[in-house]
């Protein structure tokens, strides 16, 4: 089941080259394959590491069911060629070459990992956590109640002490 999805469109490299790289990171984790990324010395690889870490952000900040990326794991990476620039290049007796500049389109697809929970308390703080926090902070929830709480100790401790020194020098006199 697919989590989130990104893609990265016209980009000026041939979808050959771009495969190599592309090759190496399909079906992993996405922590390994950010690792493994970060470590090569493609051209490619810099791209990929924006366009991954994009997809990972879509994963994490969705409105419904927000994901980890603990448990998040590539599920598909494609990569398609895009339109072809042609130019050309003067030579030799008056003759010219064409230059064919290819481009790529990559596109990206995450899935939850084998064995990760199912529910949107993965993420410690996701949109609806927050709404929710905020409309019991509203109500007087028992937070704030126990915050009050502890102010009142605080307090009660506070003149124990005073009374405890007080004692103390009423019977020195």
């Amino acid at each position: 089941m697919s989590v989130s999805k990104a893609k990265l469109r016209f980009y000026r490299q041939s979808p050959r080259k771009v495969r190599m790289v592309v090759d190496v990171i399909r079906g992993m984790n996405v922590l390994s394959a950010r690792a493994q990324l970060a470590s090569m010395s493609k051209r490619a690889a810099g791209p990929l590491m924006k366009l991954l870490d994009s997809a990972i952000a879509n994963a994490e900040n969705r409105e419904d069911n927000p994901v980890k990326r603990e448990n998040l794991v590539i599920e598909s990476i494609t990569v398609d060629q895009g339109p072809t620039l042609k130019r050309y290049m003067p030579r030799a007796q008056g003759r010219a070459t064409p230059l064919r500049k290819r481009t790529s389109h990559i596109s990206i697809v995450l899935g939850k990992k084998k064995g990760a929970k199912d529910n949107a308390s993965d993420v410690g703080d996701s949109k609806s956590d927050k709404r929710n926090r905020d409309k019991s902070k509203a109500k007087g929830s028992t937070d704030t109640k126990s915050v009050n709480e502890e102010k009142t100790l605080k307090t009660d401790k506070s003149d124990n002490k005073k009374q405890k020194i007080d004692e103390k020098k009423s019977s020195k006199e």
